[in-house]
């Protein structure tokens, strides 16, 4: 007589390529989020624990009063208001210019486009380095530096942003802007009324990845501003580093948190647009 021996089903190598892929990326996410997790984990120490042989991630005392001293040790409300005046009027400026440029690389045809789109981007190969002298030299005979048109007028348009905007305009079927102009419709209302509505994605991707460089830049700023009125969020850590070695660790870590915030609160809020920009943006070409 036969038995049935029930046998329990191995797991399939799809299976196992997949645990080994979740395994990958969870330790590639653990290895990004030390970082932070030490910086406030340091924000919160005396700075007797900073530098101990075994490291504490959970400091004796949770000194929070690290935060209200690190605020008072510099004008760090100046340096709000001047980082935000910055990283938003580039974002709108790149968005709007981006998105029209975007638009005439896209749809319209004229002599040259393919070579001035190359070209466009070629501007992307060229280090910032190699083009800050010029450009001070530039706003130092305009008279701008130390002012708000130093720190907006350089970055307000993008080849980065020109290109993941062209992409997403070359997804959208050509049918909606001939019905558009069936309707009656210029290409300046289509554009209006219908791209831009559909371009959420991109543009909220754009926009997140422009305010994330223009909030965090700190050597164009440090070079173009001479007072401290006018320096911007990362420029004004520099005032918790001292030369001499002795920087303040705990203060400066507890600057770091706060001005990293306003970053995290963007991208919280626009995560599913993010996302979904950049999963979209660059299928066709």
């Amino acid at each position: 007589m036969n038995r049935l021996v029930a046998v329990a089903p191995l797991p399939t190598l799809r299976t196992g390529r997949r645990a080994v892929i979740h395994l990958l990326l969870l330790g590639g996410a653990a290895l990004m989020i030390f970082p932070f997790i030490w910086m406030i984990s340091t924000s919160l120490k005396d700075i007797g624990e900073v530098f101990t042989v075994a490291p504490k991630w959970i400091p004796s005392v949770l000194r929070f009063d690290n935060y209200a001293a690190a605020w008072r040790a510099a004008p760090f409300g100046r340096f709000y208001l001047n980082s935000i005046i910055v990283a938003v009027a580039v974002t709108l400026s790149q968005l709007t210019l981006g998105a029209l440029a975007a638009y005439a690389f896209a749809r319209l045809q004229f002599p040259g486009k393919d070579a001035l789109f190359l070209l466009f981007l070629g501007t992307m190969m060229i280090p910032d380095q190699i083009t800050m002298i010029p450009a001070f030299l530039l706003m130092s005979w305009l008279k701008w530096t130390n002012t708000y048109y130093a720190l907006i007028v350089p970055n307000m348009v993008g080849a980065f942003g020109i290109f993941l905007l062209r992409q997403f305009f070359l997804t959208l079927p050509r049918e909606l802007e001939d019905a558009a102009k069936i309707d009656g419709c210029s290409r300046l209302t289509f554009f209006r009324l219908v791209l831009l509505p559909l371009s959420k994605p991109a543009l909220a991707a754009v926009g997140i990845f422009t305010f994330l460089h223009n909030w965090n830049s700190y050597l164009w700023p440090l070079i173009v501003t001479s007072t401290t009125s006018m320096r911007t969020l990362p420029v004004g850590l520099r005032f918790f580093v001292a030369q001499e070695g002795a920087t303040q660790w705990t203060l400066l870590m507890a600057a770091s948190v706060f001005v990293m915030a306003p970053v995290l609160l963007v991208f919280l809020l626009a995560q599913r647009y993010f996302i979904e920009g950049v999963s979209i943006t660059g299928l066709k070409g």
